[in-house]
């Protein structure tokens, strides 16, 4: 009997066996497991256990999410990363899992407690440090369907002020603007051919994304005309378009939209499915969008249906989907 149990833990090495002096039933038993060379390891956990695993660790990290959401009232993608360990698109994945059970709620760059205020505005300097590679991508893309010597406008906002950095070189430029941060960055400046550029100011009462808008800068606008319009948003959506969360800025934007004869929207992935308080255009009036790469696969199929041509900024590289070949 005890030749039979060696040969059989011969051939098993993770014959379980029972401790010397416990081997009458009499007596509880206590099972071990006895290895041999090369059999330290335990056997290869199934799919099930796997998927378990996974579940239990995503399930503890949207804890973790929630409860810093509680606590401050709001996270940031950026600051969730560092602190889990994982990648940005891992917790825009759990975001989703949260919004969707309604524990919070998405905006730009991050989640709030659900019921926050729809006309919350972040300010400039927060949102500048927002998706900074995606924006460069962007605004180089936009800046190379600009051709000296035009009239254009640029709003307010931190992908515009980018694509206005790649523009510092661009000769003979009429720029109109209701950006204070365009029109300091254009300040003194001289193009390659030393001619400074024309940069009209709106004027207009400030926002906290250091935008001037209102019955000024709308007046203002409605006597102008230029060739093409950069516009950013902060969310855009396939059934409330181009939105804000203020009121004023998003009448400022009818009026740019007004008197431009192409509108191009500048907005990363991340701008996608977010509804600010106050929509100022609809997809089927934006002449060319151009967002980045990371669009999801659903989001593309929307936007390419309704905006006239839609740009992926990838790097340096840039593919186009216009809505007539779509």
């Amino acid at each position: 009997m005890g030749d039979s149990s060696e040969a059989m833990g011969a051939k098993n090495p993770w014959f379980p066996t029972c401790k010397p002096g416990t081997e009458h039933g009499s007596q509880t038993s206590h099972l071990v497991w006895v290895t041999q060379p090369g059999g330290d390891r335990p056997p290869p956990a199934s799919s099930s256990v796997k998927e378990k695993k996974h579940l239990m660790l995503a399930r503890h990290r949207q804890s973790l999410i929630l409860q810093a959401v509680r606590s401050d009232g709001s996270a940031r993608v950026s600051d969730l990363t560092q602190r889990l360990g994982v990648s940005d698109m891992t917790i825009r994945r759990d975001l989703e899992v949260l919004a969707r059970d309604g524990l919070v709620e998405k905006v730009h760059g991050g989640a709030v407690l659900p019921g926050s205020p729809a006309s919350h505005e972040p300010g400039f300097e927060a949102k500048l440090v927002l998706e900074r590679p995606e924006k460069t991508a962007i605004a180089r893309a936009a800046a190379s369907i600009v051709t000296p010597g035009t009239a254009i406008a640029i709003g307010s906002g931190t992908t515009t002020f980018a694509l206005a950095q790649c523009l510092l070189d661009v000769p003979g430029l009429t720029i109109v603007t209701n950006s204070l941060r365009v029109t300091n960055l254009f300040s003194g400046t001289r193009g390659l051919d030393g001619t400074a550029d024309s940069v009209v100011l709106t004027g207009g009462v400030r926002t906290p994304s250091d935008a001037l808008v209102g019955p000024v800068a709308d007046l203002t606008i409605r006597s102008l005309h230029f060739d093409l319009l950069f516009l950013g948003c902060y969310g855009f959506d396939v059934n409330a378009g181009l939105t804000t969360p203020n009121l004023a800025e998003a009448e400022t934007n009818r009026a740019l939209i007004r008197v431009a004869r192409r509108v191009v929207v500048l907005a990363d992935h991340t701008k996608w499915g977010l509804v600010g308080l106050s929509s100022f255009a609809r997809l089927s009036e934006v002449d060319v969008l151009i967002t980045d790469d990371m669009l999801p696969a659903d989001a593309r199929n929307q936007v390419e249906e309704h905006a006239g041509q839609v740009v992926y900024a990838d790097g340096m590289m840039a593919s186009q989907v216009s809505r007539q070949s779509a």
